[in-house]
């Protein structure tokens, strides 16, 4: 490892330990404490953090494994009985917003493909975030934790078509990529096969290796599937932490679905501290103190 890494890693593990001390004594939720830790450490704060790069891959590792886990502790079974809520609720959210944005923006003056598009942006919520939120509160089993969970997981499917007419907004033709048919085609696929090996292959595979007692090949064999699982759907266009979250309910439909989770659960919070830490370092105080002195 890069020295410059191992220090970068030093600093923010701890500063953020004494942030999130302060903000413990003042019952501020922790996540606060670590943004705040990334805008001071970042290169809009004292600039205390190098490998700002080398960080952000990192913290990309903590996105995939809370969404994971939060399938893990979910089942095929869960999904299905909120399968409205994702595909009535996610809609009408995405839609609305869209809407209601673009009349917004239109007044400003922009055009019709720029309104769009801010309605796109607007529109779609940071998955990482508000799970962590709800996960912190005991929420994500309740009924509006459910539902806020089917619209996190409409906004990650309904993205593939954003970036899909993105170009045409622009006015680009020449160059959209495959057609919507084929990507609807290899979503089917890819569902068809996380159905089959919730049901069959991942538990047969986890109860022979959970015969060996061997803790490490138990552990790395959880990391396989959910890294591998996670690249499967980014190649089809989706994103990197909704293939993790269908790895995690592949993982739940089996017996030890509760090692698994208690195995992964202190390399989630880690890498997750990271990931947060690096959404501060993206703040720019300038930046945003100047954006909100023209309103």
């Amino acid at each position: 490892m890069d020295a410059s890494l191992l220090n970068d890693i030093i600093i923010i593990f701890g500063l953020s330990i004494a942030i999130i001390f302060i903000c413990h004594r003042l019952r501020v939720p922790t996540i606060v404490g670590f943004l705040l830790t990334g805008i001071l450490a970042g290169p809009h704060g004292l600039a205390l953090i190098y490998a700002v790069q080398e960080v952000n891959l990192l913290a990309e590792i903590g996105i995939i494994l809370l969404l994971f886990a939060i399938g893990v502790e979910l089942s095929l079974k869960d999904m299905w009985q909120i399968k409205k809520a994702v595909f009535v609720g996610g809609l009408l959210q995405v839609l609305l917003t869209i809407i209601i944005v673009f009349f917004i923006v239109s007044e400003i003056g922009l055009d019709f493909g720029e309104a769009i598009f801010i309605g796109f942006m607007i529109s779609l919520s940071s998955t990482a975030i508000v799970l962590k939120l709800l996960q912190e509160r005991d929420e994500i089993d309740t009924l509006h934790g459910k539902t806020t969970l089917a619209i996190l997981i409409f906004q990650d499917i309904v993205i593939v078509p954003m970036i899909l007419v993105t170009p045409l907004l622009a006015g680009e033709t020449g160059n959209l990529g495959e057609s919507p048919l084929i990507l609807i085609g290899k979503g089917i696929v890819f569902v068809l096969l996380v159905i089959i090996g919730a049901k069959w292959f991942v538990p047969h595979l986890l109860f022979q290796i959970a015969r060996t007692r061997s803790r490490e090949l138990f552990l790395l064999s959880i990391i396989f599937i959910c890294f591998s699982v996670a690249l499967l759907t980014s190649s089809l266009g989706l994103s990197l932490s909704f293939g993790a979250f269908l790895a995690g309910l592949i993982i739940s439909e089996s017996e030890y679905s509760y090692q698994a989770l208690s195995n992964i659960m202190p390399f989630r919070d880690v890498f997750m501290s990271l990931f947060f830490v690096s959404i501060g370092m993206l703040l720019d105080i300038n930046y945003s103190s100047n954006l909100f002195s023209l309103f």
